[in-house]
């Protein structure tokens, strides 16, 4: 079993909270900074089988809650990580993997709504 010391000490592993960190608060800023310019409404659903209204408006908190997310997933992925760290490496790895997948995710479907 790894020492819980080394994880931090891991290359990889912070590699991949650097990138999972730099990912939450890109993504959160790119959100915030745009959320200010409009006061007419926001899209925050698209539902292609509704016909000719399938973009659904909302508030902002529709909006907010994308920033919400990003930081929830860093620190979640983060958390699991640090316990799995104690069983594989690379199982650690992975789940900070996925979660740089999920962030990018994230920011691309917040920029697509955002983007009109």
């Amino acid at each position: 079993m790894p020492n819980p010391k080394r994880y931090i000490h891991d290359r990889l592993i912070l590699l991949l909270l650097s990138v999972n960190a730099f990912l939450a608060i890109f993504g959160s800023l790119q959100v915030a900074l745009r959320l200010g310019g409009r006061n007419n409404g926001y899209i925050v659903e698209y539902r292609a089988n509704l016909g000719v209204s399938h973009f659904k408006p909302g508030n902002v908190w529709g909006l907010v809650n994308f920033i919400i997310f990003m930081l929830l997933i860093m620190a979640v992925n983060t958390l699991i990580s640090i316990r799995v760290y104690q069983v594989k490496r690379e199982y650690a790895a992975t789940v900070l993997a996925m979660g740089v997948l999920l962030l990018i995710v994230a920011i691309v479907v917040s920029n697509a709504l955002l983007i009109t």
